[in-house]
């Protein structure tokens, strides 16, 4: 006998934007056509908001619009626009939580912004003149929490198995999936990954290697999903005298790294300390998050603050 689920209850009635309606979430529905949902032929974004407060959304715009340029359909929205929808959003959910007595659990939310090619007969080449399908939804932000934060995470490494246009932030996620599966049949957090010899990402993280007080990500190219938090953790270290570099990374610089760390919407900046089941580091604080991990983390809230304050100024 299988189990099966009830859309009437496994999916909230949170509100929701779909083709210009406002739903719930679990009345929400597309044309089993779309090519999004035939071909994930799409892309998306996901916007973290502090408070109510969008975070760095005009680089989340910028990524959007680089994405659908490569899979050459027009933005069907003005960054305005998708600012007031994400915003309507935001206040919807936090009115919900609210009203429930749970607005603490829910002050922090992420804005999913998907857009699809849109609906038309099953053919992999690509039509003109369709009107895209576009869908936003807020969730709740989980962050990592203070055990997390003070032990560090454990991860796995594996061969990256997937195409060679990375730097789209495409819908078609199925080779994500699969390498999020090895590490959480594994029991770790996440699966970082390697082209060959050189380090690319992670499953849904973008992964640093600090060695000799340096901070080394992968190359911005087609290889990697530039994360936002590349710009944002390069300004950080350049206002804290870290020196930053972008450059191929070997598996043997990973494995001799005094410190790992991984970035997100959701994890902000987080350490790894446990690797393939070996602690990463050396001497006193092998197996240990770090002192460039806790400026880091310092510097990443602080420009929390900053942009709060912008925002309410």
């Amino acid at each position: 006998m299988t189990n099966s689920i009830d859309p009437a209850t496994a999916l909230p009635d949170t509100l929701c934007y779909l083709n210009g309606e406002f739903t719930a979430l679990k009345d929400a529905k597309i044309s089993v056509m779309d090519r999004g949902f035939i071909f994930g032929d799409g892309v998306y974004e996901v916007v973290p908001a502090y408070a109510g407060k969008l975070f760095r959304f005009a680089q989340h715009m910028a990524r959007l619009d680089r994405s659908l340029a490569e899979l050459r359909i027009t933005n069907p929205l003005t960054h305005r626009a998708w600012h007031a929808l994400a915003t309507k959003l935001i206040a919807a959910r936090a009115d919900s939580a609210m009203a429930a007595g749970q607005l603490d659990a829910e002050k922090d939310q992420l804005i999913y912004i998907q857009v699809t090619r849109g609906v038309a007969p099953r053919d992999h080449a690509m039509p003109p003149g369709l009107q895209p399908t576009v869908f936003v939804m807020s969730n709740v932000m989980k962050l990592p929490g203070a055990e997390q934060r003070a032990r560090g995470v454990a991860c796995v490494t594996a061969d990256d198995f997937r195409w060679e246009k990375a730097h789209i932030k495409s819908t078609s996620l199925l080779g994500a999936v699969f390498s999020r599966q090895i590490s959480f049949d594994a029991g770790a957090l996440e699966t970082i990954m390697f082209r060959g010899d050189y380090l690319s990402e992670a499953a849904a993280s973008n992964v640093w290697v600090i060695k000799d007080g340096t901070v080394m990500g992968p190359p911005r190219d087609q290889l990697v999903l530039e994360g936002i938090r590349y710009g944002l953790i390069e300004e950080i270290c350049r206002a804290a005298g870290i020196a930053f570099e972008l450059r191929r990374i070997t598996r043997a610089e990973v494995r001799d790294a005094d410190e790992l760390l991984l970035s997100s919407a959701t994890k902000e900046v987080l350490p790894v300390t446990l690797l393939d089941g070996q602690p990463v580091g050396h001497g006193d604080s092998q197996g240990q998050p770090g002192p460039i991990y806790t400026r880091l983390y310092a510097g990443y809230q602080q420009a929390k603050a900053a942009a709060e304050k912008e925002l309410a100024a």
